[in-house]
């Protein structure tokens, strides 16, 4: 017995590292919204971004986006046009994100129902 309440707490422990480490990489205002806006529309530019997200300033946008691209996220690709045009897109890692950020858009969805609507 004292045996599987051990396991239990390793397994425990190891769970809560998990959704630290997510958090971490998920972590402020601006990250789940950028890769929101990845998700909907596959590429984007950075001035896309700024339309999309109500609130954030360039250099927070480059900041959010550097990190996203250090976790292998994202990925950045300057095309070769005239003028130069840098693309934003998920990466594989990234996209398993998909169903985490639709998870989380139907819940908001709901939830602000709930709250406008005051039904319990």
């Amino acid at each position: 017995m004292k045996c599987q309440v051990e396991d239990f707490k390793k397994e425990h422990k190891k769970e809560m590292r998990a959704v630290q480490d997510s958090m971490y990489v998920l972590s402020g205002k601006w990250k789940i919204p950028i890769l929101t806006s990845i998700c909907y529309y596959n590429k984007r530019r950075f001035s896309d971004f700024l339309n999309d997200i109500d609130g954030i300033s360039n250099r927070m946008l480059s900041k959010e986006l550097k990190e996203l691209e250090i976790n292998k996220l994202i990925k950045r690709t300057v095309l070769d046009t005239q003028p130069i045009v840098v693309q934003y897109e998920l990466t594989e890692h990234g996209l398993t994100l998909q169903t985490i950020i639709n998870n989380l858009t139907e819940w908001g969805i709901a939830h602000r129902k709930k709250i406008v609507q005051g039904i319990e």
